[in-house]
């Protein structure tokens, strides 16, 4: 093979990496997980490509490929999930900081991983919505097949026959996964979120005053914006917190440490996000966590604090530190 026939090859599979990443994201629930299944999925392909006969489409080949390698992943049992799937909510007068292990939870993942450009409103609507934290920990309960049918049908807008193939089964029994999936989905429905791309007015007005109520520790400002309901959760601690007096218990408690702390914007999961640096003893500011919002009808619903900033700021590209 030529080295430009290779490098025609090699752009052709590297134009679906984005696309493929956001599909594994949703199917493993990890963003080091999906970029390794994408690239495991590229290896095979160029491996493979020699014999690629055409009979489908290649984005529809590099599909199979992906299924399978994150299907063997799901096999072998692992299940990624948020702090509220695996506990109740604790009183503040009861919290304690338990560590599970990496693997147990849902990732974070910057938009730009798994979105890619498309020129359609609505479509892009839709990818942002099946990349929130709360829709890919609902998928987190579904079968692997059912999981990967549900996507391919409800997200990507495939045909049944077209699942079919890509699976070697019956139409009739996609469609069957599908409602299946569709009903576990409704029992686990993950709340709304309000469309944030681009922000409108009112979402940067209401991210501009919780920066400002964060950074000025206005316990009274913070809880003005946030849903009586709202959650706050830090993994990798299995502890999440519930309503005003619980969140605002804990930012005075132990959480006080963030007195101080300043946030740089940014977006994870089709949401807003910020990287949040807590003030260094010796000088300046160091990374603290990354903050995911959830936000609906006009207030925020959920804070996602995830805080091995080791794995997240280098990930999302975010300063080291910041100066004073």
């Amino acid at each position: 093979m030529s080295d430009l026939a290779t490098e025609d090859r090699h752009s052709e599979l590297e134009k679906y990496r984005t696309e493929l990443t956001g599909y594994c994201y949703r199917m493993l629930g990890s963003s080091f997980e999906a970029e390794d299944a994408v690239q495991d999925t590229m290896v095979r392909a160029w491996r493979s490509i020699g014999s690629f006969e055409g009979r489908s489409s290649l984005r529809s080949w590099l599909y199979r490929i992906a299924t399978n390698v994150c299907l063997d992943s799901l096999n072998a049992g692992n299940k990624r999930a948020r702090p509220m799937d695996l506990t109740a909510a604790t009183p503040v007068a009861q919290a304690q900081l338990n560590a599970r292990p990496e693997i147990t939870w849902l990732e974070p993942v910057p938009d730009g991983r798994v979105l890619p450009s498309v020129a359609d409103p609505a479509e892009t609507a839709v990818s942002r919505e099946t990349v929130r934290l709360a829709f890919v920990a609902a998928l987190q309960h579904l079968p692997p097949k059912q999981r990967a049918v549900l996507i391919l049908r409800e997200v990507l807008a495939w045909k049944a026959s077209e699942v079919a193939e890509l699976l070697d089964t019956s139409v009739a029994s996609v469609n069957s996964a599908l409602q299946r999936a569709r009903a576990t989905i409704a029992e686990n429905e993950p709340a709304d979120s309000d469309a944030a791309d681009p922000l409108d007015e009112e979402q940067k007005e209401l991210l501009e005053r919780y920066v400002a109520a964060f950074e000025g520790y206005d316990m009274k400002a913070l809880t003005a914006l946030l849903h009586e309901d709202a959650t706050m959760s830090m993994p990798p601690y299995d502890l999440w917190l519930r309503g005003h007096d619980d969140i605002v218990g804990w930012m005075l408690g132990v959480g006080d440490v963030c007195r101080g702390s300043k946030l740089v914007p940014t977006v994870a999961n089709g949401s807003p996000a910020f990287a949040h640096y807590h003030p260094d003893p010796e000088g300046g500011y160091s990374p603290w966590a990354l903050i995911v919002l959830e936000v609906r009808d006009g207030k925020v619903g959920g804070m996602d604090f995830f805080l091995d900033t080791k794995r997240w700021f280098p990930l999302f590209d975010l300063p080291e530190r910041l100066d004073a």
